[in-house]
Order: C-alpha cells, then structure tokens, then sequence
C-alpha cells in the first residue's frame, strides 16, 4: 500500500477517536482540552473528506472499467468516453491530498504585525510605503481582518517613513507570510516636472504575533525607557511621559510605542512587537537550518529579496519569485491581491512537495 494512503487510513482513524472525545461529556466540560480537539477536527476534516471523495472516485472508476467488458457496445463506448474525465479527476485529487499531508505551519493560524519601512527613494518610497499599507488594509477589509496600528512615522509629504501594525484574523499569516521582502516601485513622482520614472523602494516584514508560550522572554533582559509623545503641536503633543521604547538587551532590537495616550498600552503594544520580532528571528534560523538541510529555502520571508515591483506607467505588477506578471495595477493598490497571493502560495506548495518526494 502507498505509504501516502498508509497515512490517510492513520488520519481517518484519528478523526473518528477525536468525534467521540468530543461527544464526551467529561471532555467537553475541559474548555481547554475540548477548544484543542475542536482545531484538531477542523484541521483533519478535510483531509478526511477529500480522502472519502477519492475512494468514491476510484469505484466509480473501477466500475467503468468492468463497463468495458460487457457485450452492450453502447455501454462499453459510455464507459470509454467518460473514463479520461475521470482519471484526471483521479490525478488532480491526488494532488490535492498531498498538499494536504505537507506539515502544516504552526504559525499558518496567527495574526501578524505587518511593518512597512521606506528604503531607497526619499520621500517618494514613504509615499509608496503609505500605498502598499493602503493596499494591505483594504486586503484585510475584504478578508474580514481588523488592522490595528501600532505605531508609525510619517513622512513630511505624506506617507510613512515607518508603520507597524497589527492584523488579526482568521488564518492571516498563512495568506501573507509570503508578502516579506523588498517591494520597489516605478513612476513619475508629483514633484517630477521632466516626466522621468523614479525607482523606490520599501520592505515589508509580516511576522507571526508571538504568544506567550512561544516566546520567554526575561524581564531582566529588557530596558524600558519613556518619553513624552512628540507630535505636530498643539493637542497632539503630549504632556506626561506616555511613550514607551523597549530595548530586548541581548538581540538589540528596539522598539517604541507612542500613539496612545496610556503609557501602559503603549508599553503593552510594544512588548507585542518585541516578542514577535524574537520568534521571527528564532523562526528565520530554522528556516536558514532547513534550507542547509535540503539546498532549497522555502518561504524564508528573507526581507533582502526584491521580490515585486509596481509598474505605474505601464500599469503592471511583477512577482520575481515566479515571474508572474499581471496588468492591472490600479486593483491591486485596492487590495485586489488574491491572484497574487494564491500564485505564491501555489508555487511554494509545489517546491515543498517535491522536497518530500527527493
């Protein structure tokens, strides 16, 4: 037997012992144990389904075969006409059952903190930087996501030298994980009276939030500095020490909060960003481990790759990764960003599935 169906009889087993734990009355009483077998169920069910689905298949596909040694020759030509259908219908579930074996990502069912960062480019990359936040968020509206910012600086022509932001959701870092990397755009900036295309640049850093249990981190380990909120005068400017910087001493990573009145959120919402930029950092070293593992680095979220540019004269969009290009821009800055999404989930779905098979 396949080893691959070997593991789905294993699963489909497993899924009727979780149905009975969860129809058990002393389990459903444990709010902890019982919310865990209910992610376990939704996790397994459609393995199991598409499993059901596939056996289905291959009786109906047994069945035509048998067709095809009756003496009824209009039997035997249905049969003939209808198996090919059939035997695709077979390979593309088999597929699918694959993907669905791959080990899944602990991180694929978290929110993220999405930070956006101008590069090269002046102002022009922080006006890019405010566009890309624009896109995201509209993305995250369509989704049903609720966007929450952290913390930004925002340039003096508009946009933002710096945004960082929480996005919470169902299964939002499983869409954007791959959106990490360099993002450079081409246009001709407002300020620009000879018609010349600039080139900018910005990155984006999508990192899984970090719980507590996925990050310990010691409070001896951080020095927490605060400020008075700066800001552009009058009722903006702060006048009690409620901005908070948190320093993670033995990483030097920094991070500082100031765009709440309480010094106590604002700390809270700095500690969020610290932890979860010490789980990306420990995530990327086993990334960097498996890549030496296996020659091939799959979805390293590496923020140095230029991974797509915006083409604004020529109204296209251009993944390097993939070299999928696509010309209708004016939807993606809305947040239009499926096609682009589900093309980079495909491919890197396709690389993990030929590591397992080498």
């Amino acid at each position: 037997m396949d080893p691959v169906f070997e593991k789905l009889e294993e699963v489909a087993d497993r899924l009727r012992e979780v149905e009975g734990l969860l129809s058990d009355p002393a389990v459903v009483s444990r709010q902890e144990k019982f919310r865990e077998l209910t992610r376990e169920h939704a996790e397994l069910s459609p393995l199991v389904e598409t499993f059901a689905d596939y056996r289905r298949l291959c009786d109906e596909i047994a069945g035509h075969r048998e067709l095809l040694q009756e003496s009824d020759a209009e039997l035997r030509e249905m049969a003939r006409e209808e198996l090919p259908a059939l035997e695709q219908q077979r390979r593309d579930l088999e597929q699918k059952l694959r993907l669905l074996l791959l080990p899944q990502d602990p991180n694929d069912g978290k929110n993220v903190i999405l930070e956006i960062r101008a590069g090269t480019g002046g102002d022009e990359a922080a006006l890019f930087a405010g566009d890309l936040f624009r896109m995201y968020s509209r993305y995250a509206e369509r989704q049903g996501w609720r966007v929450e910012m952290l913390s930004c600086s925002e340039s003096d022509a508009g946009g933002f030298k710096e945004v960082i932001a929480m996005v919470s959701g169902q299964r939002v870092y499983s869409r954007l994980k791959f959106e990490s990397g360099t993002h450079r755009v081409q246009r001709v900036p407002d300020t620009e009276t000879q018609g010349r295309i600039h080139t900018s640049a910005c990155t984006v850093a999508v990192l899984p939030e970090a719980e507590d249990v996925d990050v310990d981190i010691d409070p001896g380990d951080l020095r927490i500095d605060v400020f008075r909120a700066s800001g552009a005068g009058g009722q903006h400017v702060n006048k009690t020490e409620s901005a908070v910087r948190i320093t993670h001493l033995p990483t030097g990573v920094v991070v500082a909060c100031q765009d709440e009145k309480s010094q106590h959120k604002n700390k809270a919402k700095a500690m969020k960003v610290i932890k979860s930029r010490i789980l990306d950092s420990l995530v990327a070293a086993q990334n960097a481990q498996m890549a030496a593992d296996r020659k091939t680095q799959v979805g390293s979220g590496d923020r140095s790759q230029r991974i797509r540019t915006y083409n604004f004269p020529q109204g296209r969009c251009t993944d390097h990764r993939i070299g999928l290009t696509l010309y209708r821009l004016e939807n993606i800055m809305q947040g239009e960003i499926d096609e682009l999404i589900d093309a980079i989930s495909t491919f890197f779905q396709s690389e993990a599935l030929a590591g397992q098979e080498h």
